[in-house]
Formats: C-alpha cells, structure tokens, sequence
C-alpha cells in the first residue's frame, strides 16, 4: 500500500523550474518508493541504482549514457557514492537544458551530496524527505508513530516487536556500513555508544566537554561526529533564539535524535507502557512534536532558555512573525512562570502549549493556546 507523502506537490513544481533535482533524507525514509510512484509507470523512464552493480556499470561512460538517452527522466538513486558524477551532468545541462530531466536521491546533506568542485548553481533543487509524518499515516493512531518513529518499515511493522527489530538492524547497517561508505572511518562500536550517549541527552542543552570526558574523546572529535550524525538526517542541533534583552541566555544548541522510534531503540524501550515510566518521557515527546513540526514547516527555528529558567521549547520566525511552542507530555499540560516570562520577552503573535490529547484546541490565555500535535501543525501551516 502506497501513502501519499506531502513532498509529492514540492516535487512536481520542481520539475518545471530546475533541470535536476535532489531529494534528500536519511536511508530507508521512502526516497525510492515515492519517486518510482511518481514517475517510473511512464515508459520515458530509468532508474539506476548506484549500489548495484549492473547499474553501476551502465555509467562507465556517463556523459554517452546520458546523451543516449536524453528525451528520458533519469534517475539517480544513492548519488553521493559517485560525486564526480556532478561534474558530466554540469556539462550535460548545460549543452541541453531540459527542466526535469534527471532525479538524484541522496542519504546525506547537500554538502556531503556535492562533494565536488562542480557547481550546480541555478541548475539543481533541493528538497528534504523526512521519515512518515503524522499528517501521512491516516490509519495509524499518534502512539504508534510516536513509538517506533517515522521510518515505512518500522511504523508499518506488524507488530511492535517486528518494529524493534527492523530498528536494531537500521542502527547496525548505519554505523557499520552507510558511514563508512561516505568516508569515515570510525570503529562502529564507538560510533554506537556515542549515538547511545546523544539519546540519554535528548533535548538537552549540547556539552562537548561532557560528552567528550564521558566518552574519553576531545572537544573538536564530538563536534565532528554530531556534524556526521546530522549531515546524515539523524541528529538535530536547535539552536538558541539571540534576542536583545538584559537577560543572560544559553548560547549552546539542544540536541535530539530526530526519528523516536530510534530514540527508543537506543534506549531500550520496548513499548508505550515502557516509554510512560521512562525519565526520557518527556524529552522524547518533546523531540517528537518539534521534527513533525519542522518536517512540515520550513521556516527558522530556535529554542529559547535564560540563565535563570525561563524557557520555551520551540520559536518559530514565520515572515517576522514569532510562534511559541512549549510541549507538554501531559494530558492536562500546567505551565510555569518561566513559561510566561519568556512569552513576555518573545511577544509571539501565538503560542501552542502541544499535549498527547485529542480534545480541540481551547485557550489558556488571549493567544495561548492548549492543542494536540496535528491540530498545532494545521494552525502554523494556516500562518505561512
């Protein structure tokens, strides 16, 4: 069963302004499935797949494979194997301008992707899949997403079990095989527990110091593998909302593990009922509702802490325009004084306290709001 993803429109549009465009986003999140339903029915088109062999070979002359079929929509799975690839279709672009010719997928960041000197200026668009969003999964409830995370063949698994499983192998082909395929060359065991380490930390303020004593690693070696880890879509930094106010902030990024369901992998937790006793409770909620949000949303995004407590999970700079997110893994959701005291500072237009509920929205205060996750989307979607 195929699930309509919200990128789909994106897509389309980008086909008719750029010759080449990139789809970006972290392995296995549906990069392949959503552009073969999209255009490999039609008859005018090639899928190569740059893991496989045969399909590799097929480009031992890419500039004559491309020229040979150049009435056909190409695409190009796994890109950033082959970054030298960039520079044929530079030229090929060049020589025959047709918009919507080739389709490039990638599991890394625009810089890892382009690892050439070739630029594709003007040329190329960019756009990020993320794993399975709420607003995609109509017939799975919010526990299930939230649980085993976004990924098709975790949150569609059979069973919780068969979800944890798929999880335990996705963490172990990552760190063995899919970074050293991009050139780093980290024992897989360390790279596991630094991953291990980011989890325990989830939604907290970013100590390299601490990380790297826990660890016995050096300050500029952490920064360098949460770099990786978010280069290749698994890692999120937020970083802090600078305003000019009196008030002494906190200047480092909080750091999350952007899919749950490997959030609980990592952590060991097998199900709801495990998750509800677990003290990453709510931190894990709180990373939740934030990559749904900014999966959805592409606008600047912060977080917002003082010296002194007050605090405020996410800030949303929507044209000018600041919206307040605090999210609260409670189903009657109380607020601090922190929580106002930043309101007082930030002056956002709304703010959404988002609670696990399924009630409608109803108001705290004039402007602050009391909502679920789906609903809260729907309100900032309405503000773009």
């Amino acid at each position: 069963m195929y699930f309509h993803r919200h990128l789909e429109d994106s897509i389309r549009k980008y086909q008719q302004i750029f010759p080449i465009i990139a789809i970006l986003g972290p392995r296995q999140c549906g990069k392949s499935t959503l552009v073969k339903q999209l255009f490999f029915p039609e008859e005018n088109s090639i899928y190569l797949d740059l893991q496989n062999l045969e399909d590799l070979n097929k480009l031992n002359d890419p500039r004559l494979f491309f020229k040979s079929n150049a009435q056909k929509i190409i695409c190009l799975d796994e890109i950033q194997l082959i970054p030298e690839l960039f520079s044929v279709l530079r030229s090929v672009v060049d020589e025959d301008r047709q918009n919507g010719r080739f389709i490039l997928l990638g599991s890394a960041s625009r810089e890892l992707v382009q690892q050439s000197s070739e630029s594709l200026a003007g040329r190329i668009g960019y756009l990020s899949l993320t794993p399975f969003q709420i607003g995609e999964l109509p017939t799975i409830d919010q526990q299930t997403c939230w649980n085993r995370g976004g990924f098709p063949d975790s949150v569609l698994a059979e069973n919780d079990e068969f979800s944890m499983i798929w999880r335990d192998n996705f963490i172990k082909t990552y760190v063995e095989r899919d970074l050293p395929q991009l050139g780093f060359q980290i024992p897989a065991l360390q790279l596991r527990r630094f991953l291990i380490m980011c989890a325990h930390n989830q939604g907290q303020i970013l100590n390299l110091s601490k990380l790297g004593s826990s660890m016995g690693l050096t300050h500029p070696t952490i920064r360098k593998y949460i770099d990786i880890f978010e280069q290749t879509f698994i890692v999120r930094s937020l970083s802090p909302f600078e305003i000019n106010v009196k008030k002494r902030l906190v200047k480092s990024p909080k750091i999350y593990l952007r899919d749950s369901g490997l959030l609980h992998q990592l952590l060991g937790i097998k199900n709801m009922d495990a998750l509800f006793s677990h003290p990453v409770f709510g931190s894990s909620w709180e990373g939740f509702v934030i990559e749904q949000i900014l999966s959805v949303v592409d606008v600047p995004a912060y977080f917002y802490r003082t010296a002194t407590g007050d605090e405020m999970d996410l800030v949303l700079d929507i044209h000018g325009k600041i919206i307040a997110i605090e999210c609260k893994a409670s189903a009657a959701p109380q607020v601090t004084k922190g929580f106002y005291n930043a309101i007082e500072v930030l002056k956002p237009v709304k703010t959404f306290v988002v609670a696990p509920i399924e009630t409608e929205m109803y108001a705290l205060q004039e402007n602050i709001f009391v909502a679920s996750l789906r609903e809260t989307i729907l309100e900032i979607q309405k503000m773009i």
